[in-house]
């Protein structure tokens, strides 16, 4: 659906028109307008009055109606179509969620397209609103905020997955904790970090891309601005390449951590079963039926023998315990 549709003279909005074909025609007779169309996962009904009006090319109409886009920056003779990922993080559940924002640029317009209900633009058409001397830089001011928006949005969101990770790790050294329950945080995390890394890595060239001025429908006023964007991308990257590289070292720790304790569970069954072996072979072999057996018929034999048994296990006992295996 349409969420606002507005022309923007000089930074400034100016009296809504009736409807986004008006909109257009205001702003291209005047010259020093363009026009700002938001919706929000549109139909492709609703989309295609929109192309007409705006002459989009069908393949990136195509996308931004069906969504699940990798970030990428077409170029079209008529405008420019830009796909980003946004990224969401909820401190309830500690989870990652992801959704997409479509850009469409031309010489005197600009349509975002939003999918998804975590995407940090709800509030940026009123934050702009407010900051004529961005504004009036046209389609380029709009799209350089968008990506500045979600980039910044980026960062934040690695930052809370660091303090998750820090206790993730923390969980991990704890005495006492347990090995299944933890691993299946490290390989949950593991996902997050997964979809973050699909948001983030690929944007990387279409940043770079339009930093480095050949993109048409770009001011050349936006590139250093553009430029700054991409180094904060960058940042983000890195963030989520090292979470994405502590969490493996992680999750070797705790393979590790379960394998040592596998060995100590063997260790002392070993040990107990060793205690247990003796005496059942002392009582296994003076429980045989034959005739000439050394203190069969002797009337200390059976005390001399449950006193084996239990001088054994004492002096097994205390070489396990001293050892470490009990």
């Amino acid at each position: 659906m349409i969420v606002d549709c507005a022309v923007y003279r000089n930074g400034h909005r100016t009296e809504d028109p009736v409807d986004f074909s008006d909109a257009l025609d205001a702003a291209r007779a005047a010259g020093d307008s363009f026009v700002w169309l938001g919706m929000y996962e549109p139909t492709e009904e609703e989309f295609d009055l929109v192309s007409d009006e705006f002459s989009l090319h069908p393949l990136a109409i195509e996308d931004a109606v069906s969504a699940h886009q990798r970030p990428k920056l077409e170029t079209y003779q008529d405008s420019l179509f830009m796909v980003l990922k946004t990224i969401g993080y909820h401190e309830d559940g500690h989870a990652v969620s992801t959704g997409e924002v479509m850009i469409f640029l031309g010489d005197c317009f600009v349509v975002t397209v939003r999918h998804g209900t975590d995407s940090p633009l709800a509030k940026l058409r009123a934050e702009l609103e407010k900051q004529p001397d961005v504004l009036k830089h046209g389609p380029s001011a709009v799209l350089h905020s968008v990506c500045d928006t979600v980039v910044d949005h980026y960062v934040d969101v690695a930052a809370e997955l660091q303090t998750d990770l820090d206790e993730l790790e923390a969980s991990v050294f704890a005495p006492g904790r347990a090995a299944v329950g933890t691993a299946e945080r490290i390989y949950d995390f593991k996902r997050q970090l997964v979809a973050c890394r699909r948001a983030t890595a690929p944007l990387q060239e279409p940043l770079l891309r339009l930093a480095g001025g050949s993109v048409p429908f770009i001011e050349e006023k936006a590139l250093p601005y553009l430029r700054d964007v991409a180094d904060h991308l960058a940042k983000a990257n890195d963030q989520v390449e090292s979470l994405d590289r502590l969490l493996s070292d992680i999750l070797s720790a705790n393979l590790a951590q379960v394998s040592v304790q596998q060995n100590n569970d063997m260790r002392k069954i070993s040990a107990w079963a060793a205690l247990v072996a003796v005496p059942t072979m002392i009582a296994g072999i003076y429980g045989m039926n034959f005739q000439h057996m050394p203190e069969l018929r002797l009337i200390w034999g059976y005390p001399a023998a449950v006193a084996a048994m239990v001088l054994v296990c004492i002096l097994l006992y205390r070489v396990f315990k001293r050892s470490g295996w009990l």
